[in-house]
This record gives C-alpha cells, sequence and structure tokens, in this order.
C-alpha cells in the first residue's frame, strides 16, 4: 500500500536577531513559512526583556525558532525565548540550530576539563515538551557524531548537512568533470566520503615533528585536477592553509574549500581573500554556508568566498 502524503503544514517562524535575512530567505522559498516577530528589548542593567508579538494566537498552530548563538550572552536570551514557546499551547515546536557552537568542545583529555558541548545539549534537553510531544531540534554537520548522544530523550534532534550544496555547486563549475575531493584529516573522511561515492577522493594527515605538526598527502593523486578541501568548519584556517601548500606542492591545478561552518573568530577570513593582481591567490573558491550570520555579512562580496544558502535545506525541514 502507498504510504499517502501529509498535507503541507503552515508553521510560524521566530527568528533571532542575528539570523533575520536567513529566515526571510525561508520565508520566500517556502509558502508554509509564516515570518512572526519578537521585540528584543533590554533592562537598563543589561538582562534580557523580551516580548514575543502574538503569542495568544500560537495556540494551536505550528511554531518553530531560528536561533544563533553566537556569543554566551546570545545563549541566555534565545534560551529564554526558546523555552517561552512550547508554553503557549502551541501544536508542534522545532528549533532549528544551524551551528552547534560549543560541538568541538565535547571530550575531555584530562581531569579538569569541561565539556561545553554536553552542557549546552542539556540544556537544550530541557526545552518543554509542546501539545504535540518534544521539539524538534535541526543541527547541520555537528562536529562530532557522537553528541547525538548527548541530548535527552525529551528532544528529538536531527542532524542535517550542507554537502548536497556543495554538490550542486560543484556541478555548474566549467571543470565538474576535473574535481577531486580532499579531506584534510581522517576524522573529515570518516564524517563525509560516504557523500562523494562519484568523486575521486585524497586524504591529508597531520603528522608530529618535534614541537609542530605538519600536514601530508597521505593517499590520493592530485596532479592536474581541481582539488576541493571539505570540512565541518574553520577556525583560525590553518590547517585548510596548510593543505593547500601540500596539495599545489603536489601538483594539483586548483585548490578550493568548503566548510559549512565558517566560524572565522577575529576576522581570521582576512587571510583567505584575494588580493588585487596578486598571483598567490591560493584559494580559487571558499565556500561556507550561512549558519553562522555574522561570517556571512563580513565576507559578502569578497573573493574566493562564496555562500551557500542552508534555506531551502531549512525549510523542507520544518515540514518533517
Amino acid at each position: 500500500m502507498a504510504l499517502v502524503k501529509c498535507p503541507k503544514k503552515q508553521v510560524n517562524l521566530f527568528y533571532s536577531l542575528d539570523c533575520e535575512e536567513l529566515a526571510h530567505k525561508v520565508a520566500l522559498l517556502s509558502p508554509h513559512v509564516i515570518l512572526q516577530n519578537i521585540k528584543w528589548r533590554s533592562f537598563a542593567d543589561g538582562f534580557p526583556n523580551i516580548y514575543i508579538n502574538n503569542a495568544e494566537e500560537l495556540r494551536g498552530q505550528h511554531v518553530a525558532f531560528l536561533a544563533s548563538f553566537s556569543s554566551p550572552a546570545q545563549v541566555f536570551e534565545q534560551l529564554s525565548v526558546i523555552y517561552a514557546l512550547p508554553r503557549l499551547f502551541v501544536a508542534s515546536f522545532t528549533l532549528v540550530l544551524p551551528f552547534f557552537p560549543t560541538g568541538s568542545f565535547e571530550r575531555m583529555e584530562e581531569e579538569g576539563d569541561v565539556a561545553t558541548a554536553f552542557t549546552l545539549a542539556r540544556m537544550l534537553s530541557n526545552i518543554p515538551i509542546s501539545r504535540g510531544g518534544p521539539t524538534s531540534l535541526v543541527i547541520y554537520d555537528i562536529h562530532a557524531l557522537q553528541e547525538r548522544f548527548y541530548f535527552g530523550d525529551e528532544v528529538l534532534p536531527l542532524f542535517e548537512t550542507g554537502i548536497p550544496l556543495l554538490r550542486q555547486r560543484l556541478s555548474q563549475l566549467p571543470d565538474a568533470d576535473n574535481v577531486v575531493i580532499a579531506f584534510p584529516d581522517d576524522g573529515a573522511w570518516k564524517r563525509f566520503h560516504k557523500l562523494f561515492d562519484n568523486f575521486s577522493v585524497v586524504v591529508c594527515t597531520k603528522v608530529r615533528e618535534g614541537d609542530k605538526r605538519i600536514v601530508r598527502l597521505k593517499e590520493g593523486h592530485v596532479s592536474g585536477h581541481h582539488v576541493v578541501i571539505v570540512d565541518d568548519l574553520v577556525q583560525s584556517g590553518g590547517t585548510l592553509v596548510e593543505c593547500q601548500k601540500v596539495l599545489a606542492a603536489n601538483g594539483a591545478a586548483k585548490v578550493s574549500a568548503y566548510v559549512t561552518h565558517g566560524v572565522f573568530p577575529n576576522q581570521s577570513w582576512e587571510r583567505f581573500l584575494h588580493k588585487s593582481g596578486s598571483l598567490e591567490n591560493a584559494f580559487s573558491y571558499f565556500w561556507i554556508t550561512d549558519s553562522c550570520p555574522l561570517t556571512v555579512k563580513a565576507i559578502a562580496n569578497k573573493a574566493p568566498f562564496e555562500v551557500l544558502s542552508l534555506a531551502g535545506s531549512i525549510a523542507d525541514a520544518l515540514q518533517i
């Protein structure tokens, strides 16, 4: 017996201030998404004074919130809203957190280390249950896959990926048939290689020589190819820079990079910018998604950066 498709549900989408542009893109792509507003105000002492517009009209409605935890202060004010929305007798509640910011701090290597990824997962696991049941939590390319087990039974994590956006963009390149995918380490290979079945792949590795960690080509051939380095996130970009040098030294015709999350603290994206008239523009393309809105604003119209929007994927996830 064929499954009967359920009709599309109408979703009331609230959003943080940083996510306003992304929220509008989602609404443009889906007629089933209605944008709602929140008054983000503060008291004189700096603590949040927040007001959810049209709160009474949300009863029995499907509600979602698009979050961006770009600073600890924003985590507090947005959690205040996230905890409040399910209590408004909504039919269901979905939290979209494209970037799980503490994901790279998921383990303890010595006594005294604090696994803040676990702390944030516990905080999100305590979101109140709505009339429709547990909260659906949508996260893109979480740094460590084992972090899915940090969440309690009170939320239903849905782990999505931005890789289909990259695959679509690669198919549009004039040299699409000459693209090779490179992973900066074994962790990235384990994470993403199954999503690139139709591509040749190469793997780099980091080795320690004295006090230095040196990147080397572990396996694969890059000579004459357009090599695209793929990873989940970038911070300072040091590993990507070292990978590019190794790939170029081994004969790569061009090197580009993709990361789902362009974190780039302290404007570290500047090291990748193309310089006018320079022959040393190391990266042909640098693709990121709009999971980190502050970075998207900072690198707008700056080569080699291109933004692949998660808006369509988020619109689809809101219908699950």
